[in-house]
């Protein structure tokens, strides 16, 4: 993105295509002039902002394109702070095209990607974190994802992040004193407070880093896979989940040789169930990438589904959970036990009780997929290992720019206190402080790149 002044930028920020109203938006310098010049009704240049007011616009020889409404901002009280204008016409193709090209004749350009959130930045409506989180809030489609954005929004990290630059900065500058007056051997800053603030700074920042396992899981969607033998039930428990038949059921082994996946909404929360090919020795060598890729979808899972049948023989059971997920410990596991409903002999719930004592999971159910018993319960542990990846603070990271940047931050933040105990001149614990105060800018966009903006804007829907 190169154009950062206030030249006059339109984009139809409503959805392409047909529909009963379409919002077309006007930001920059003199747009209220400019569409005052084809917009017949009040004069705009008069009006006061925050007002909304019905006219014609023409085109040339007084051709009326559209009866609309044209809403005025004047800055700095706009998205934008800028002057702006959102005209509301029909939403036809034509009518959009055509208002469009009316204004392009006119001088005013088309907005890049995210420029108007851009601007919005560049003037200080939004730091950086704000800006990410709209296009956050524009691509949630649950009730989880939806409340992430809007605390980001309303600029709950930015504060936080601010407060720990703040404090750090304090003892930047009284650092930077004590090297100005160097040959003097005076100490302004008291190194006892600093290793305090330090070392409270980097369990914040950890804090936050381990939040990112939560947040991300909220925003893409919780990997979940479904693992476990042939035949023993993986594909019936997607179409079970799902509600339709989603994968092939059949008796015949090594039916499922491809990784499948769809999604469903759980009291607000985006699971991602993966159903993949049994795992087995086989020559076949089709089904053995179905194998592959399943073990792949195993280590990159956030909730792994073991199932397996239910038997007498419930040592068997154990020594094949075992056996899989042996490299697997750091995964929330659920175990569960399908085909209780063919199961004769000892009680189910014997067995499920022996299971979960001997594998030290509580996570174990005995149920039928084939009869859609006890999903209900599934559903409760799958929420609830979601809500165990939550930590206590309020505030979470979303954004892998931010993770890497809290990341570098505490590398950094270790260093202060390698060098403080170390007792290290003061240059080089300046130099370290320096170096966390940049990462810690980087979040907010108090330091920023062209590149760095360039790679977060581009991604915006034009229009926003």
């Amino acid at each position: 993105m190169t154009n950062y002044l206030n030249d006059p930028i339109i984009a139809l920020s409503t959805a392409e295509g047909e529909a009963a109203i379409a919002v077309i938006r006007l930001s920059g310098k003199a747009v209220i002039d400019i569409v005052d010049s084809v917009f017949f009704g009040k004069n705009l240049k008069k009006v006061e902002g925050h007002t909304v007011h019905y006219g014609k616009i023409k085109g040339p020889d007084d051709v009326i394109i559209d009866e609309c409404m044209a809403a005025v901002f004047r800055a700095p009280r706009s998205y934008t702070k800028e002057d702006a204008v959102e005209l509301s016409c029909h939403g036809s193709k034509y009518i959009v095209q055509t208002i469009i090209q009316l204004f392009l004749s006119k001088g005013v350009r088309l907005a890049e990607p995210g420029e108007y959130t851009m601007r919005a930045y560049l003037n200080g409506q939004l730091d950086l974190t704000q800006a990410e989180a709209v296009a956050d809030l524009i691509a949630s489609t649950t009730a989880s994802q939806h409340e992430l954005a809007m605390n980001q929004m309303r600029g709950g990290f930015s504060h936080m992040i601010q407060n720990l630059r703040g404090q750090l900065i304090e003892f930047a500058s009284l650092i930077e004193l004590e090297n100005d007056f160097g040959e003097e051997d005076v100490e302004f800053a008291d190194r006892n407070k600093l290793t305090t603030l330090v070392t409270q700074t980097r369990q914040m920042i950890q804090d936050l880093m381990h939040s990112f396992q939560y947040g991300n899981a909220i925003k893409e969607g919780v990997a979940v896979a479904i693992v476990g033998r042939p035949n023993v039930g993986k594909s019936t428990l997607l179409n079970a989940l799902l509600n339709e038949d989603k994968a092939i059921v059949s008796d015949i082994a090594g039916t499922t040789r491809d990784v499948i996946e769809d999604t469903i909404q759980l009291d607000g929360i985006l699971f991602r169930f993966i159903d993949t090919a049994g795992l087995r020795e086989t020559e076949d060598k089709i089904e053995s990438i179905g194998i592959d890729r399943a073990k792949e979808q195993l280590n990159k899972a956030k909730i792994i589904l073991y199932i397996d049948e239910i038997e007498e023989d419930h040592q068997a059971i154990i020594s094949r959970f075992k056996e899989l997920t042996a490299a697997r410990q750091d995964k929330d596991v659920i175990i569960l036990l399908n085909k209780s409903d063919a199961f004769h002999g000892c009680h189910a719930y014997d067995v499920e009780e022996a299971v979960s004592t001997l594998t030290n999971r509580t996570p174990v159910i005995a149920f039928s997929a084939k009869e859609k018993t006890r999903l209900a319960d599934l559903k409760s542990l799958l929420i609830a290992a979601v809500n165990k990846l939550s930590n206590s603070a309020q505030t979470t990271v979303t954004n892998m720019r931010h993770y890497q940047a809290l990341e570098q931050t505490d590398v950094s933040l270790k260093a202060v206190l390698d060098g403080l105990e170390q007792q290290v001149s003061s240059d080089f614990v300046a130099l370290d402080i320096r170096h966390a105060l940049h990462h810690l800018g980087e979040i907010t966009g108090e330091i920023t790149t062209d590149d760095l903006l360039d790679s977060i804007f581009r991604n915006f829907c034009i229009g926003k």
